[in-house]
């Protein structure tokens, strides 16, 4: 059937790529290259979903790039936007800035940018960079002092009137019947939602205003009572989200930009503009859900709920932050920095698929899988898989050694010895690297969800016994022997199979089926650490 026909690499970006195509050929465009974008929000601290709205159109030009067509992205940034009101976590000072565009508003942060809206923008550009996603960064402010945009807001401020009825009629927002779409930047006070534009001068490319003052969220700004005209081609003003959409997809010559549902109504308006008032039809769309936090709660730059490309990349490598963006782009997420750990092991057994190490039966699910890992390595995949270690195993060893020059040694020594790697690279010296962190900042005493019968409590009891003895002996091969054997005995004597009894302790220990041997770990760990953890789940 023709629904069961592998698109490309067999991935969701593959299908949206394939219709995008389609669609332009349809629409009878050049296809000599397809532009995709994403835009960059500069008014608070960059977040995850920020992050993923841009790695998520990139996929779609690796997909374009994939079926033979050149394409780009586009990373604009909305730095002409105004500051609504300060992030979580800013200085107080910032309220003297209210409704002043960010492009233009001193760096919170220190010197280290020209202003607000550069630094807010370096985070996520940062978070790109780190991540190998390659763009075009368009600065909203340098669009519009540029006169990139000029044309389209002409064409919008001509027909203003039309405008103003259907953006009512959509989402009965009135306030465009009344005013232009378009926000002067105030002369005299710096600031942008505060002045009405009142009337347009076409000849002269000017919009007429008055700062008679505006209401944004539920605040009121005064306004200064000027009286003056805004420059259209010389960035004295922008457009409202209502038309801007559009009025940059005709100006870029964009094909696809994805939308999280927070904006539907702005896009439904926008599309809508950009085919029947500027006359350029809208780019393809994908509708994406928020992410969440793990309590449910939105994750937003202004409230201070963020989880940060940086802080994501503390502890996780690049490729477990694109696996999360890459997997799937429907349905609510709830992301959380615990996120990290599955995810790098996640990554692994991806990995794993990939170079045959596991096999997997289902052509569909084979194509996804392995079509997954080759975007996530933007199509250059390694020619071999890199060393797999599980992040909690990497993470406890690092727990045990204070911060120092030879603490990373140290634990890919233990590494080595449990047979878990068999030499030094730079990979695994990375991934201890950020397992160190997290042992540094997240540790804590942990308990998973295992919940013991009274056959294993009664052997956990016994281990408990018959470990004490080792406690402080020197951990050598021939104690390792030992205690592992001890472990056997205990197993054996319950009438429990070995292997059950060793899988029901890495569950305890690292939440996995698999780990080191037991009796080096154990006397890596410490007895009376072991013993602790095993109190804990009785």
């Amino acid at each position: 059937m023709e629904d069961d026909k592998i698109i490309g690499r067999g991935t969701w970006i593959d299908k949206v790529a394939d219709t995008l195509v389609k669609r332009e050929k349809k629409l009878g465009r050049k296809l000599d290259l397809i532009r995709v974008e994403s835009g960059l929000g500069a008014s608070g601290i960059p977040h995850i979903g920020s992050m993923g709205d841009a790695v998520r159109a990139y996929g779609i030009a690796l997909a374009l790039q994939n079926i033979g067509f050149k394409s780009e992205l586009i990373a604009y940034s909305d730095d002409m936007d105004g500051l609504r009101k300060i992030p979580a976590g800013l200085p107080e000072w910032l309220k003297d800035h209210i409704a002043r565009p960010v492009s233009s508003i001193p760096d919170p942060f220190g010197d280290c940018h020209a202003s607000y809206g550069a630094h807010m923008s370096s985070l996520l550009l940062d978070g790109l960079d780190r991540a190998g996603i390659k763009y075009r960064f368009q600065s909203g402010r340098d669009a519009y002092r540029q006169g990139l945009l000029v044309k389209q807001i002409d064409t919008l401020l001509k027909n203003s009137g039309k405008l103003g009825k259907k953006i009512a009629e959509f989402v009965g927002q009135d306030k465009y019947t009344e005013v232009l779409p378009y926000f002067p930047v105030c002369q005299n006070c710096g600031r942008l939602y505060t002045a009405a534009a009142q009337k347009y001068l076409p000849d002269e490319k000017k919009v007429v205003y008055v700062c008679k003052g505006g209401t944004i969220g539920k605040a009121e700004v005064k306004g200064c009572g000027h009286q003056g005209e805004a420059d259209i081609s010389k960035g004295e003003g922008k457009l409202p989200w209502k038309v801007e959409f559009a009025a940059r997809w005709q100006a870029f010559d964009i094909r696809f930009e994805a939308y999280g549902k927070d904006i539907m109504d702005s896009v439904r308006v926008n599309d809508w503009v950009a085919d029947e008032i500027l006359g350029y039809p809208h780019p393809l769309h994908v509708k994406y859900e928020m992410f969440l936090d793990k309590s449910g709660k939105k994750i937003s730059k202004s409230s201070g709920n963020v989880l940060t490309p940086q802080m994501w990349l503390r502890y996780g490598t690049p490729e477990s932050i694109l696996l999360l963006l890459f997997k799937r782009i429907t349905g609510t997420r709830h992301v959380g920095l615990d996120d990290v750990l599955p995810l790098m092991d996640e990554y692994d057994s991806i990995e794993d698929v990939y170079f045959g190490k596991v096999k997997e039966s289902n052509p569909a699910k084979l194509s996804k899988t392995r079509g997954l890992y080759e975007y996530i390595h933007k199509l250059e995949p390694p020619k071999q898989p890199g060393p797999h270690v599980a992040y909690r195993v990497m993470a406890q060893q690092a727990s045990l050694f204070p911060a120092g020059e030879d603490r990373l040694e140290k634990v890919l020594a233990r590494l080595v010895k449990y047979g878990m790697v068999k030499e030094k690279s730079d990979a695994i010296m990375q991934r201890i690297r950020l397992a160190a962190n997290w042992a540094d900042d997240m540790m804590q005493e942990e308990k998973f969800e295992v919940q013991l019968s009274d056959l294993q409590r009664k052997a956990v009891l016994e281990l408990i016994e018959a470990i004490k003895p080792f406690a402080g002996i020197e951990d050598t091969q021939d104690n390792a022997k030992s205690l592992q054997s001890k472990v056997f005995d205990i197993a054996r004597n319950n009438g429990m199979e070995p292997k059950e009894f060793f899988t029901l302790l890495y569950r305890m220990f690292l939440n996995t089926e698999r780990g080191p041997r037991i009796g080096n770990y154990f006397l890596d760990l410490g007895i009376d650490r072991v013993n602790a953890v095993l109190r804990r789940y009785l």
